[in-house]
């Protein structure tokens, strides 16, 4: 049946095939209510609007759902894009209801593909969700997968958007919370959009096989059913090939082409009782050759969203490898639906399937490890972690069991213990045997981790880690480590940002600072200083944003180069970041205005067939303001002061430090990058001898061609 076609009747007959004791008057009454206030609305197909929440609500009967959630998903699009309110909804259907449809709405505003510290915030946002009710996000995967389904009618644009948002995002949460069918077809709806030629490609690979070797499932079919009767196990066989994505996703993983990749195809036996479940697989192996490596039980060992099943990869017909997964009924309806078995029905009752996890439980599981992180960057990538992550199971000496993601390493199981264990951590032993900390551990083995006191955590281990929960705890106290450090060279850093502008850094202006930035006090304020999160002339500016140089005479930024037209607008290349003093050459940019450049910057040997977009420029005579920013490479010996002294050095020659990020920590020096900021090219000579002079500085040059991540280009 159509989704775009059912009538109400339709939709409660739908849902009365797994719970006929279904409220019937609050289905229709929901299907009316949200038919009439999504009257003349139109989908971008041209469709009456309302077959959308239809169609979501008729994808939530597949997953056998309760009537609330049915309601939710009719009504999930009214308060947002009708005139229906929250009161409204909450009086007619019922405060859980008006939650729910509250939570959709709330899940719908959130831009999750925006720039990475608002993305995170919204994860946030979309994990306090889920805590609430999980049923919100039940919702929005149908809702998103109904959208997918009819994402051609959408300007190509706005395709690719939620495509990537999609393969990002839904599919990984789908495919976390158990839903695997619904992550694949996901997934395979964002790689039509996203890479349709490959696509395309994998689809013909598929029908020039099956024209060469015959239908392969079938046969295999027949052979697995065959071998199941012979030891008198009843049970289900179904196969099938796996989806295109996934598919395309060995292949880049793997970097092998379609021909060479063997486990293209998948089985699934479905049984009567968990000891079925091992007699089967006893079966299965006794006439076909077990993969190595490729076994799992989830039975004995589940996964935390409660999916129960045998995995085992085995050589088939003409030595092509087949996926089988061996469970039973219960275990197989567990793993349809995922943490949603929690509120299905069957026969007319919430369904009491002894794998279905509590979803609160699950849930306060999922974001427990996330609590920790206050930046929101690690949040993000801890969540993205945590969402793909695969399963291996390892073994205390004690025989307790450690659930760990796939390629997860010793450091992590020793966090997974406890972030004391993780901290001290000097070594491991694999069965028995030490290993490196950067081995990745396997399926089955037991681990034994050697601490040490007064160890503490290393930079590399963010390397070498892969859980978000390790990852977190090492960041934390690395912080700890260095805060200590990056105050003494706050302090340093504060004293010459103010004294450039001819003030002081005293306890009651860092207060000020502190406070105008949204910080807790002035200790977290040199911190964050001394690590480069926030750059002295923000921390003047805080405090005083209106400071103007004395020198009224100084050629004003905006106004600094000789040759643009009226009006036009001009940027400096982050290339070769020239200034003022040196010969300059400006490209013209549609809509950007000009870009300068050095006469001697190497990019410009990518515009030498465009000699219309030329222009000759150059710098005012006069004096210029400390504003134009240039990239200093130093090497300075690791002492005691050498860090400050340097800082102190340069706001004596009155340059201003942006930045300051470390590229090498040795045990005798550290090679850092300094953008500061000059008047020209006279001034940074200047700086650069008075540097020079100093003994701790090994080695310091002028750094072009560089654009450190954590600043834009300077536009003047």
């Amino acid at each position: 049946m159509n989704n775009a076609d059912i009538a109400a009747d339709d939709l409660i007959a739908l849902v009365q095939g797994y719970n006929p004791k279904a409220n019937q008057d609050l289905i229709r009454t929901a299907f009316e209510f949200g038919r009439e206030m999504h009257d003349g609305q139109f989908r971008h197909s041209g469709e009456p609007y309302f077959t959308h929440p239809v169609s979501v609500a008729a994808i939530l009967t597949e997953q056998q759902l309760d009537d609330a959630t049915i309601v939710t998903a009719l009504l999930h699009d009214t308060i947002e894009d009708t005139k229906a309110s929250y009161g409204e909804i909450e009086k007619r259907f019922g405060f859980d209801v008006a939650e729910l449809v509250d939570g959709v709405t709330k899940l719908t505003n959130l831009q999750l593909n925006s720039t990475e510290t608002k993305q995170a915030e919204n994860f946030r946002k979309l994990f306090m969700a889920m805590s609430k009710d999980l049923r919100v996000i039940l919702v929005k995967l149908a809702d998103r997968l109904h959208n997918m389904r009819t994402i051609k009618s959408m300007r190509p644009d706005k395709q690719v958007k939620k495509a990537r948002e999609t393969m990002d995002i839904y599919a990984p949460l789908a495919g976390r919370m158990g839903m695997q069918w619904m992550r694949e077809e996901l997934e395979d709806l964002a790689f039509r959009v996203l890479n349709p030629e490959a696509r395309a490609s994998i689809i013909r690979r598929f029908i020039t096989l099956q024209r060469e070797t015959g239908d392969v499932i079938q046969k295999i079919t027949g052979d697995m059913r065959h071998e199941l009767e012979a030891a008198g196990i009843e049970a289900d066989v179904f196969g099938r090939a796996k989806k295109p994505y996934s598919i395309w996703r060995k292949m880049e993983e793997k970097e092998q082409s379609f021909s060479r990749l063997s486990d293209i195809y998948g089985f699934r036996i479905i049984t009567e009782s968990e000891e079925d479940c091992y007699r089967t697989l006893g079966a299965i192996h006794g006439r076909w050759r077990a993969v190595p490596g490729r076994f799992k039980d989830y039975i004995s060992q589940p996964k935390t969203n409660g999916y129960r099943s045998i995995h085992t990869t085995v050589s088939g017909r003409d030595g092509k490898r087949v996926e089988v997964q061996i469970r039973t009924r219960q275990m197989h309806d567990v793993a349809e639906t995922g943490v949603a078995a929690h509120w299905s029905y069957r026969d007319g009752v919430r369904s009491k399937n002894p794998f279905a996890v509590d979803p609160v439980k699950w849930v306060a599981q999922l974001t427990e490890q996330f609590d920790g992180e206050d930046d929101h960057q690690d949040f993000l990538e801890a969540v993205k972690l945590e969402m793909y992550a695969d399963q291996v199971f390892c073994f205390t000496p004690k025989g307790e069991v450690v659930k760990l993601p796939r390629g997860a390493t010793p450091i992590d199981f020793a966090y997974a213990i406890h972030t004391r264990i993780g901290n001290a951590c000097v070594g491991a032993k694999v069965d028995g045997m030490r290993v490196p900390l950067w081995t990745r551990v396997k399926n089955g083995q037991s681990i034994e981790v050697i601490t040490a006191q007064g160890q503490t955590p290393q930079a590399t281990w963010l390397d070498i880690a892969t859980t978000g929960k390790a990852k977190a705890a090492i960041r934390r106290s690395l912080r700890e480590m260095d805060r200590a450090k990056f105050i003494k060279l706050g302090q340093e850093l504060a004293r010459a940002a103010f004294a450039h502008v001819g003030k002081k850094s005293t306890d009651k202006v860092l207060r000020t600072a502190a406070k105008n930035l949204r910080l807790a006090g002035p200790e977290e304020l040199l911190a964050r200083l001394g690590s480069s999160e926030v750059t002295g002339r923000e921390v003047v500016q805080s405090v005083y944003p209106d400071l103007a140089p004395s020198n009224t005479d100084l050629i004003d930024a905006q106004r600094a180069v000789v040759g643009l037209e009226p009006g036009q607008s001009f940027d400096r290349a982050p290339c070769c970041e020239p200034l003022p003093g040196e010969r300059i050459v400006g490209i013209t940019f549609r809509g950007r205005g000009v870009t300068v450049h050095a006469i001697d910057c190497d990019r410009l040997s990518d515009y030498e067939g465009q000699p219309q977009r030329w222009i000759d420029l150059r710098w005012h005579d006069g004096n210029h303001p400390a504003v134009y920013g240039a990239t200093l490479d130093v090497t300075i010996g690791n002492g005691a002061g050498v860090l400050g002294r340097i800082c102190t050095l340069i706001g004596e020659t009155s340059a201003n430090i942006a930045d300051l990020i470390f590229t090498e920590r040795k045990p005798d020096f550290y090679r850092l990058l300094i953008y500061v900021e000059l008047r020209d090219v006279g001034h940074l000579h200047s700086l650069m001898s008075t540097l020079e002079a100093e003994s701790e500085v090994a080695e310091i040059a002028r750094r072009r061609d560089v654009q450190p991540a954590s600043r834009e280009p300077r536009r003047i």
